[in-house]
């Protein structure tokens, strides 16, 4: 008799936890739900890529335009650095400040302008990446955040980062 209490106290026991398990995730769906609906409710994202129909371009705005959007580095040496500076002349008509520049990974590193890049005149991007670690192809992208239209450029570095065995099985 003991023994049938105590199995009836554990089933009822789990049966208690699996609820508790459902009601937490009915609990995060319903959170879902809502979120859905009031993101129906409201549809206006603020994406600063995008133009929006009511909004009319700025025709005085500083407009970046680089002299190559992309460099090939070749081959690079494993465990080493290589730089690459991109150019660019700002064709607007008001000057272009560069708020920030991001990599798409750790190993490659921008640096750029810092003062207001007057109209007619040039700016520069240096891009750093850092082989360590890394081998074959690679392609890294740098997005350019600047009070531009819109206010992402984008650039990017690609390359053959050679194998580091094979320098040292075959040294020359």
């Amino acid at each position: 008799m003991k023994y049938q209490i105590l199995l009836a106290a554990a089933l009822l026991l789990s049966a208690c936890n699996r609820d508790k398990t459902t009601e937490a995730g009915t609990e995060g769906l319903n959170a879902a739900a809502s979120a859905d609906a009031d993101a129906t409710a409201s549809p206006v994202v603020d994406n600063p890529n995008v133009v929006s129909e009511n909004e009319t371009p700025n025709p005085n705005a500083p407009v970046m335009k680089f002299t190559e959007a992309e460099f090939d580095f070749g081959d690079i040496q494993p465990n080493s650095k290589v730089r690459h500076t991109f150019t660019f002349v700002n064709a607007g008509k008001s000057p272009l400040l560069i708020e920030d520049a991001t990599a798409s990974c750790g190993c490659t590193t921008p640096s750029w302008t810092k003062e207001p890049v007057a109209p007619g005149a040039q700016g520069k991007m240096e891009v750093q990446f850092d082989s360590r670690g890394k081998q074959g192809i690679i392609s890294k992208q740098v997005a350019v955040r600047a009070n531009t239209q819109p206010s992402i450029t984008t650039i990017l570095i690609k390359g053959n980062v050679l194998d580091a065995a094979a320098k040292t099985a075959n040294p020359l």
